[in-house]
């Protein structure tokens, strides 16, 4: 039989599966439901097992999902964390990543990752890769080796964890502590009506409090336009917590996990969300295990609740595991990997408030501000409120890192100044050092002089110095540091971790990289390049990428220019 003039085929498309592929993959696989959204948790299922995604695996995945070879094919190569390989390929037992991201970098990560390449060359089973910012920046250098992650590591530490075979997640401070009267306390007053939901929205609005993964955008306005919208209503909650220098959010986890449940729970009564999906990045195996126990402990709770409250709907909760993009810090590109696709962002219009995970209105909060619900309405939001410096309102956690006598995450009032939580709080420059320059957000926000100390850090206050607060991650140089070298470092991450949909990011970042080695920068060509990357990129990656340079010719030209 022939068809439109070609001989029918008698096998489908695409590599055959054999057997022995199909029956090991129903094996590792075999609780999770078969479903195209769950496709990334499949791949780290064969991943964990195998330490690597053999291609007749993902072919024998393919046909179980019933999606053609190709998809699975361009999700499993597009993150970090999944390695494709050959069926006959002599995987390693365990993988160590070394960051060498600016503040690792700064610790000797670079160092650490050359000497443990050629120490462990001949480790049978064991291979060393450079891996960017893994959210341990007060810890630099760190290395995660399996599953466990090390902070201040060094080769001989890492050589006797692999030897003890040591290498499951940590237990962090929050693992296991036992149930207190506060946990949940807020949100039980809501279930019996002590609240109304129009009383926490206006308490919400009260607080002034902000989106603090980044953006800073107003949260009451976020509920309102989500809850204005017809259901079913949907919630992500952002921990993929990427940004080089960035770490308050598994600061949070790893002590007071409760106070997020529970806003996060709250923020969902409010809004109408029938379904949370907790994204969390992978490189932090330590609390994605504390948030299980943590997950299993609250369905028994929701079961109790549900016997008291008959009448009210409570949200299933699901657990997602990134598997090494940076960009999927993007919420839609979150959105797209929450969905087993490849984190890409979305153009928008429409906001993710209005079409979200799966076609769905969605809010999109970080852990951070779901942590502070219960305080609000506790405390009021007229406390809150009143909190700040310099004219400013309310507290943020800093990640502070680099040249500092205490690096970690400080609780302090938004408008501090970089001076002030210097001496405060983070204990002063660290001995021998003296402050040159500082980064107030993080990878994306820029890169200031000492001169710039008393400016107030919070959103809207370093927009005419060129750089932004984002996160909140402050990372400081001292004089034995180079600001064009910090730079190209935090260029090379964005080369790396750009998602390569757009031009103008892909080729951009590539383009800048090699023009910030030359001795003497062009910078009229990176201004044209600045100029590209923030109009025509897709997302924010690109747009503020140029930062890093932007802020070396503005304020340290005696670094790159005759």
């Amino acid at each position: 039989m022939r068809a439109q003039g070609r001989l029918a085929r008698s096998t489908p498309k695409g590599r055959q599966v054999r057997p022995d592929d199909r029956e090991r993959v129903a094996r590792l696989c075999a609780d999770l439901p078969p479903q195209r959204a769950l496709l990334i948790e499949h791949l780290h299922r064969l991943q964990d097992a195998e330490g690597g995604l053999r291609k007749g695996h993902l072919a024998a995945l393919a046909e179980r999902l019933r999606l053609s070879q190709v998809e699975v094919y361009e999700v499993a190569t597009f993150y970090h964390h999944f390695d494709v390989v050959e069926d006959d390929a002599v995987l390693p037992r365990h993988t160590v990543r070394v960051c060498t991201s600016l503040p690792c970098a700064m610790a000797g990560g670079e160092r650490l990752w050359r000497e443990l390449r050629d120490r462990l060359a001949g480790e049978p089973g064991v291979r060393v890769v450079e891996a960017p910012c893994m959210g341990q920046c007060h810890a630099g250098p760190a290395v995660c080796v399996g599953q466990r992650q090390m902070g201040a590591a060094d080769a001989q530490a890492v050589r006797d964890m692999l030897a003890r075979g040591d290498i499951g997640p940590r237990t962090l401070p929050a693992s296991q502590a036992p149930d207190a009267p506060a946990d949940f306390a807020q949100f039980e007053r809501l279930l019996r009506g002590e609240w109304s939901v129009e009383r926490v929205l206006a308490e919400l609005k009260a607080s002034g409090l902000r989106g603090l993964g980044g953006a800073g955008f107003p949260a009451w306005r976020k509920w309102e336009t989500v809850r204005a919208q017809p259901g079913p209503r949907a919630m992500v909650v952002n921990i993929d917590e990427g940004e080089v220098g960035t770490f308050k959010d598994w600061h949070v986890l790893a002590h007071e996990p409760r106070p997020f449940l529970e806003g996060m729970l709250i923020a969902a009564h409010v809004v109408g969300a029938e379904h949370i999906w907790i994204y969390l990045r992978d490189e932090y195996h330590d609390v994605r295990q504390l948030l299980q126990a943590e997950l299993a402990r609250l369905a028994q709770r929701i079961e109790g609740w549900r016997e008291a409250h008959p009448g009210i709907t409570f949200p299933e909760v699901e657990l997602r595991r990134g598997a090494g993009a940076y960009i999927c810090g993007e919420e839609s590109a979150l959105i797209e990997s929450v969905e087993g696709k490849r984190g890409m962002p979305r153009l928008k219009p429409p906001i993710v408030a209005l079409n979200g995970v799966f076609g769905r209105p969605t809010l999109a909060h970080n852990v951070e501000t779901l942590w502070w619900l219960p305080t609000v309405l506790a405390r009021g939001g007229a406390w809150l409120a009143r909190q700040g410096r310099h004219g400013r309102s309310g507290l943020r956690r800093f990640s502070v890192s680099g040249r500092v006598a205490k690096p970690g995450v400080y609780l302090a009032p938004a408008g501090i100044t970089l001076q002030e939580l210097l001496h405060e709080y983070a204990g002063g420059m660290a001995p021998g050092h003296t402050l040159y320059a500082y980064l107030p957000g993080g990878a994306s926000g820029g890169i200031l002089p000492a001169a710039l100390t008393d400016v107030p850090l919070d959103f809207d206050t370093l927009a005419e110095h060129g750089a932004f607060v984002g996160s909140m991650a402050v990372v400081v140089l001292s004089q034995h540091d180079r600001v064009r070298d910090a730079a190209l470092n935090l260029m090379r991450f964005f080369e790396h971790e750009s998602c390569g949909q757009c031009t103008p990011c892909r080729a951009g970042t590539t383009q800048s990289v090699a023009l910030m080695q030359a001795p003497l920068w062009d910078a009229e060509r990176l201004g044209d390049l600045s100029h590209v990357m923030r109009e025509a990129s897709i997302c924010g990656l690109g747009q503020a990428a140029p930062n890093a340079f932007d802020s070396v010719l503005r304020f340290f030209p005696q670094e790159v220019q005759a």
